[in-house]
């Protein structure tokens, strides 16, 4: 006699996922990258993903100012200076200032947006400015890129735009934050900059850490589709210094409060703070280290747990299984995965 076991619908749409899951990558397994460093000690606190191919987005435009910023240490440049806008300048996707083509902008003013605004328009300023053009000035900024230890980055324009063959990793990103506050302590406040006035309008810094955690000075965020939400932090707190950089959020505000989380508790582990195992950082961190699985991995465990509660065997303190909180890879976070979604938050490219 054959027997039917009834599946319940839930059960049902789980084995159908793990089953979809074995042929298909998910989205956000492509995106999600970190990274956090002790920069007096260059211990790496955390990784994530680390060395994998990421797309930079705009914290491509921090390599795009470490080059200001060494020309105006050779006095290639002056803050005063002023530099045309070409008409390609002028025809860049937003984020942009929407400079027209024939004017003029200073390097300080242009130093202020990118910061700010993120402004592409300014970035091509800047590149035909120093460069030429702006195909000649990204060989320059992999030139340097090189110089400064960034093995795996490679740069087509100087904005971060979409281009498949500009890559970077999150390392090589973390190693990028440590230059530009190490060779250009001089300038490194400008990160920090709250706001920009331009032509009678004000646009705020992206960065909301600035303001929301403690210690925090610079530096970058960055966004497109195929990047996801990038943040490359700084923060300093009684002399000790802490870079942490975020790759492949799924909105702004997930990657900010994940980039936070990541500060507050590298700041906890490098000050020997032992924090109580209920304390929200350590909650926080462990359910992001312990989801770091595949979407197949995701899935068969959420048939293991389902299997398990009906047979009363779960409790909710066994949702996720035990981990190391600073060790090997995996994919985004639960709450961080990444996808092809455009947040409404976000006007256009660059934020």
């Amino acid at each position: 006699m054959n027997s039917c076991v009834s599946l319940s619908p839930l059960r049902t749409i789980l084995i159908s996922a793990v089953a979809a899951c074995a042929f298909a990558t998910p989205a956000f397994a492509e995106k999600y990258a970190s990274i956090v460093v002790d920069m007096d000690t260059a211990q790496v606190l955390h990784a994530r993903n680390a060395d994998a191919e990421r797309y930079p987005a705009s914290l491509t435009k921090v390599m795009t100012l470490y080059m200001v910023f060494d020309a105006l240490d050779s006095g290639e440049l002056a803050l005063d200076d002023r530099m045309k806008v070409s008409r390609t300048a002028s025809r860049q996707q937003p984020s942009k200032l929407a400079l027209k083509s024939g004017s003029t902008i200073r390097v300080d003013h242009a130093i202020r947006a990118l910061v700010t605004k993120s402004a592409n328009d300014v970035a091509v300023v800047i590149a035909e400015h120093l460069g030429g053009n702006e195909a000649n000035f990204a060989e320059m900024m992999t030139v340097k890129a090189r110089e400064l230890g960034l093995t795996e980055t490679r740069f087509q324009n100087a904005s971060g735009l979409p281009d498949r063959n500009q890559t970077t990793t999150a390392r090589d990103m973390a190693k990028l934050a440590e230059a530009v506050y190490l060779d250009h302590r001089d300038y490194y406040s400008y990160f920090s900059t709250p706001d920009f006035v331009w032509n009678r309008r004000t646009y705020k810094n992206h960065n909301t850490l600035l303001k929301d955690v403690t210690g925090v000075d610079g530096i970058k965020t960055g966004y497109t589709n195929a990047s996801g939400y990038n943040l490359m932090a700084s923060a300093e707190r009684d002399g000790q210094r802490v870079i942490a950089v975020m790759l492949g959020g799924r909105t702004g505000k997930s990657r900010d409060e994940h980039v936070r989380d990541l500060l507050e508790a590298a700041f906890a582990q490098v000050n020997g703070v032992q924090l109580a195992e209920d304390h929200y950082l350590v909650q926080n961190v462990k359910l992001s280290e312990q989801s770091n699985l595949s979407a197949e991995e995701l899935a068969a465990a959420q048939l293991r747990r389902l299997e398990e509660f009906e047979a009363g065997e779960v409790t909710s303190a066994s949702l996720w299984v035990e981990g190391p909180i600073a060790q090997g890879d995996g994919e985004a976070p639960a709450g961080y995965e990444t996808q092809d979604y455009v947040d409404p938050a976000a006007a256009a490219y660059g934020q």
